[in-house]
């Protein structure tokens, strides 16, 4: 992406993006939990603030740590007034905050950026490193549908599809979004592609931005278990949702709650 497609991104990023049913509340929970016993939170892959901001209005530190200068200065803006947020630009795969955390949390399926093990275990790592004695984990990934994946690799592959709109918070205008998918078995990655058309009152084009290809790792249930044992973590329980039911073949998240082992 172009830095003008990347501010794009970041400046629309709230219109588009929705919670899922009972996520914020979850996250809310175990962070009140860490603020109870004066511990920080920090979250990786922050964004926007999506999820850190309601839950640095608990009270309790928190840090919310991403790549992108773009996000953070939306973060930044939103947060404005909560003095017990901090926002910091770096890398989850190597970072190092001076400080440990009671927990640490990546939603929105962020970890699935990283798409080869020497990444997913250097974040992991880093993440050990940040966490007190007990201190906790939270990953949400996709659990994946193998149909879905499977007719990536037949006509429906890299053919771009309408994937709805929204209006532009800054501007009100219309913009109309399509979207490519494709998948690669060898690596288990998915590559997303997407369009976005602003369009005018006449709903004629104004502009046309890219992003992508953005490359995503799909993870599977034994996959993450076995990952998460060997780099230091107790795995405390894996939900379907964020509603606290039991993973099922018909589940469309892993929510994946661990403990650093002691």
């Amino acid at each position: 992406m172009t830095e003008s497609e990347r501010s794009f991104y970041a400046r629309s990023y709230d219109a588009w993006i929705t919670d899922w049913s009972g996520e914020i509340e979850f996250y809310r929970r175990h962070a009140a939990d860490a603020f109870e016993k004066r511990q920080p939170v920090l979250e990786l892959g922050c964004g926007t603030g999506r999820v850190t901001i309601p839950i640095a209005e608990l009270g309790g530190e928190v840090v919310g740590l991403d790549h992108s200068q773009f996000m953070l200065e939306i973060s930044r803006k939103k947060s404005a007034g909560l003095k017990n947020v901090h926002w910091v630009e770096g890398d989850m795969r190597s970072f190092e905050l001076q400080q440990t955390f009671g927990l640490v949390i990546l939603p929105g399926h962020a970890f699935q950026n990283l798409v080869t093990v020497e990444d997913q275990v250097a974040c992991l790592d880093s993440i050990h490193n940040h966490l007190l004695p007990a201190g906790k984990l939270i990953i949400h990934l996709d659990h994946q549908s193998f149909s879905w994946l499977g007719d990536l690799r037949g006509e429906k592959g890299g053919v771009f599809q309408s994937a709805g709109g929204f209006i532009h918070p800054e501007n009100s205008r219309t913009v109309r979004t399509s979207r490519a998918w494709s998948f690669e078995p060898a690596s288990q990655t998915a590559i997303a592609e997407t369009n976005w058309e602003v369009l005018g009152a006449d709903g004629q084009v104004l502009e046309r931005l890219e992003s992508g290809p953005t490359r995503l790792h799909c993870a599977f249930r034994f996959e993450i278990e076995h990952l998460l044992a060997c780099c230091g973590f107790d795995i405390e329980a894996v939900y379907g949702d964020f509603l606290g039911n039991q993973l099922s073949n018909d589940s469309e998240e892993m929510v994946w709650l661990a403990g650093k082992t002691l």
